[in-house]
């Protein structure tokens, strides 16, 4: 092994005896300062089942990697519970966090000059956030995903977080007992991992895994079983073997590796959030990726899972039917893939993916064979129009009809709008407007998943509309588009939205149009004022101030020459 950056540090001379005098108080002997110091950034929390289980895999990182040669040396980050933050204020930091662990994992990396790092998370910006701070540090790096929760279950039916959220709507509905109801939010969630569905927690592990930057077989473990363990010792040994070649993150996160990965997000029908945390993820390894790329991604590749949340299964099914490399492959094999992307194995996708049936087994249904899909081209849709022009995600699988035009009924915040859902004055045929939620507005463009989860229960999922320039869960499905661009804050024409307008909303044909003249618009923009901020200092007022357009991620680092 060639001498790693921190031995030529230390050893050049007596100037660096302070600096080796911390090491030997950690226990250092002569020999390790010749070895690899790699760190291992923990994001373990006791705040959410999603990263209660990941002490074990620290442990287990540290392990493999003093077996393999290496020190490693562990420091924290921070998480945020989307699901126990969702509808609350709270909700505004959780894409914040996600900046924060990119933040947490570049200034340890950078900062002790390690000469490797291993990224462990659970919850859904664990993964964008520890992206980032790896590309960014640019040192030898492999993400290790936590793992996905095992299914709840009640009345013979798999129960997960967006179980509870739907509950609600349909208790208040009438549709639902109280006892069934509070059996449902008691069991819904059974132990440690990360939301079951193909949510974003799910999403962007698999999405780690097509990109390259994880072990094959590595997005879809359940937390709880046993195999996760050896998997991240051996992921240890991968990276110490990396760091060896001196194998980095921008080596492996090309413009053809997002692509790869972006086709699995589409295939697997992923979490409207990917498009985001791509875009931020692009940015920080300085890839050229914008949001219409996705759209042309999701033109040529087709739906090939059946997954919560608007199919019928969960990441554990998607394991047991041969996980995100029989998916890789099945679209490997239809020249939906690029086979020549290095991976942090040191091998090219198409030689990890060799030994992987070219076609999915027929004893399962959870991933469907290349010429049999759930629905011909992606879920994912990039709408356009005088309500979006920079652009806004719209999630279309599952829907009967993908377009709707109804009368806007406004509001200028969540709460207002999940407490006129649950007086039920929503009603089929409305579009509603949830604005002055995205990065500036929100400020920190928090997910709207109690909204959408109470139109679901009441059965109003297909026949009411939903437009924001926040976010929404992975767990959301229905005729909804978020992250529109130029959000409300901004001054775009959401913000000109008045109640009873009317709103198209038409996935075929890739449009949001507000049905108001070009006229009356300039009167209402010449009217407008931009509304005060919410947040004058801390944390959300510096989110709110720096935040880019959601269209180019909502990163804090995004400077204008």
């Amino acid at each position: 092994m060639s001498s790693n950056r921190r031995s030529k540090n230390i050893t050049e001379g007596v100037a660096r005896a302070p600096n080796r005098s911390m090491y030997y108080a950690m226990g250092y002997q002569e020999a390790d300062f010749k070895k690899p110091m790699i760190g291992v950034a923990n994001g373990h929390s006791t705040i959410t089942p999603c990263n209660s289980g990941l002490q074990r895999l620290a442990d287990a990182a540290v392990d493999g990697l003093k077996a393999a040669g290496a020190n490693p040396q562990i420091f924290g980050t921070p998480t945020i519970s989307d699901g126990m933050a969702m509808g609350t204020e709270g909700m505004k930091y959780s894409l914040v966090s996600r900046e924060v662990i990119a933040d947490c994992v570049e200034t340890c990396v950078g900062g002790q000059w390690m000469d490797g790092v291993l990224v462990i998370g659970g919850c859904d910006k664990n993964m964008p956030g520890g992206m980032m701070g790896m590309l960014r540090a640019n040192v030898p790096a492999i993400y290790v995903y936590g793992g996905t929760i095992l299914p709840g279950h009640y009345k013979g039916q798999d129960l997960n977080i967006v179980s509870v959220f739907e509950a609600v709507g349909q208790f208040t509905a009438g549709n639902m007992s109280e006892e069934d109801f509070c059996q449902i939010e008691r069991r819904a969630i059974p132990g440690s991992g990360s939301c079951g569905g193909m949510y974003t927690a799910n999403t962007m592990s698999s999405a780690f895994e097509a990109l390259g930057m994880s072990l094959p077989f590595a997005s879809t473990m359940a937390n709880v079983e046993d195999p996760i363990v050896a998997h991240t010792r051996e992921a240890a040994r991968v990276l110490v073997e990396a760091v060896k070649a001196d194998l980095k993150p921008r080596d492996i996160v090309t413009r053809k590796s997002i692509e790869n990965a972006v086709a699995v997000i589409m295939a697997t029908g992923g979490s409207t959030n990917a498009v985001l945390h791509f875009l931020a993820i692009a940015h920080a390894a300085e890839v050229e990726w914008t949001i219409d790329d996705f759209e042309r991604v999701r033109q040529k590749v087709p739906v090939l899972c059946d997954l919560k949340p608007s199919g019928r299964y969960l990441a554990v099914d998607l394991h047991r039917a041969g996980g995100i490399p029989q998916v890789m492959k099945t679209l490997l094999k239809a020249g939906l893939l690029h086979g020549d992307c290095l991976t942090i194995t040191g091998k090219t996708v198409a030689e990890n993916l060799a030994d992987v049936p070219d076609a999915p087994r027929a004893d399962q249904d959870v991933i469907r064979p290349i010429d049999r899909p759930m629905y011909d081209h992606g879920h994912l849709a990039i709408l356009k129009g005088n309500l979006s022009p920079q652009g806004a995600v719209a999630k279309i699988t599952g829907l009967k009809n993908p377009a709707i035009t109804g009368p806007a009924r406004v509001f200028d915040d969540e709460q207002s709008a999940l407490a006129a859902i649950m007086a039920k004055k929503i009603k089929a045929g409305d579009v509603m407007v949830l604005r002055y939620l995205g990065p500036m507005g929100g400020p920190g463009m928090p997910e709207m998943l109690a909204p959408t989860g109470a139109l679901i229960g009441q059965g109003l999922g297909e026949s009411v509309g939903l437009v924001t320039d926040g976010r929404f869960s992975g767990g959301t499905w229905g005729m909804v588009v978020g992250h529109v661009a130029p959000e409300a804050a901004a001054g775009g024409n959401i913000a000109l939205v008045q109640e009873g307008d009317s709103i198209t909303i038409d996935a075929r044909s890739l449009k949001l149009q507000l049905n108001v003249g070009d006229d009356e618009l300039a009167k209402r923009r010449a009217a407008w004022k931009a509304p005060a901020p919410r947040y004058t200092r801390g944390v959300l007022a510096k989110f709110a101030k720096n935040a880019s357009s959601a269209s180019s991620g909502a990163v804090l680092d995004r400077f204008e020459p």
